[in-house]
């Protein structure tokens, strides 16, 4: 007589599909799901509100990544699709002195985590070329609201211009200039002159100390006199900064107070 058939199914084990990467807005402070890559190389998708991208992650033992076990395959197709769009997002924020929405904001800080942990340059203090030169703020974390933006005249009665900042890796120095307008009879045009100097702390940070500071010209100092320490507290950026991303065109730093600053690299000229 034959063996009786077992009535019991044998159920195959599921087959998990590889994971999606987390979406933009979910992307939490320490993107540690970008450091830890699959083991295949898969495309994911990125469908938020943001266009559409894709990343391609491949799984490389010790790659030295900051923070994970594998590297981030460089694919400069991506890195300038996430540079187009942070300038898209960053765009008509007036380079967030005056505060953003918190949706916004949100979402220009994950894209500044994607494009950190896409960073070229792991190690920018050892490659200064990079980070000397000229520079334009596009954006910051740094606000001006309140009573600050009250007493400097800056609802009304003063204007904010451009940001530069220069950098001399010769002479270890960055010189940070925001350029104003004032209103009255005339336009007058002006600016407030930051001098710094830079240490080397790391193999991405700088220990930063103020050296001096300057208002030009004498009509615009006079305006400022009064509040000059309220000024000078918000643009002295003396602490440390972290050079979280830089590439040839830009730069991404946090410094010891939690604030964000994007650069685009600029032509040289006069400030």
């Amino acid at each position: 007589m034959s063996a009786p058939i077992s009535n019991k199914l044998i159920h195959p084990q599921p087959i998990h599909a590889p994971p999606l990467l987390t979406p933009i807005s979910r992307i939490n402070g320490k993107m540690k799901a970008c450091c830890r890559a699959v083991s295949t190389i898969y495309p994911m998708a990125i469908t938020t509100r943001f266009s559409p991208c894709f990343i391609t992650k491949v799984a490389e033992p010790n790659a030295g990544l900051i923070g994970g076990e594998y590297d981030v395959l460089q694919d400069p197709n991506t890195l300038s699709h996430l540079k187009t769009e942070l300038l898209q997002q960053v765009k008509g924020t007036n380079r967030g002195i005056f505060g953003v929405p918190s949706s916004k904001k949100s979402d220009i800080e994950a894209l500044v985590k994607l494009l950190e942990s896409h960073n070229p340059t792991p190690d920018p203090t050892l490659n200064l070329e990079k980070v000397g030169g000229w520079w334009k703020l596009v954006y910051s974390t740094i606000t001006i609201l309140g009573s600050k933006r009250t007493k400097l005249g800056l609802r009304d009665f003063i204007t904010l211009g451009e940001f530069f900042q220069i950098i001399d890796i010769e002479k270890s120095k960055a010189v940070n200039v925001i350029k104003f307008n004032a209103r009255g009879l005339k336009l007058l045009n002006g600016k407030l002159t930051i001098e710094t100097s830079f240490k080397i702390a790391s193999k991405s940070r700088v220990d930063v100390s103020y050296d001096n500071s300057t208002v030009t010209p004498d009509q615009l100092l006079n305006v400022f006199s009064k509040n000059y320490d309220v000024l000078l507290a918000i643009f002295n950026l003396e602490g440390w900064l972290e050079i979280t991303y830089v590439d040839d065109r830009m730069r991404i730093g946090r410094d010891d107070k939690g604030n964000i600053f994007i650069l685009e690299r600029s032509e040289e000229g006069t400030v």
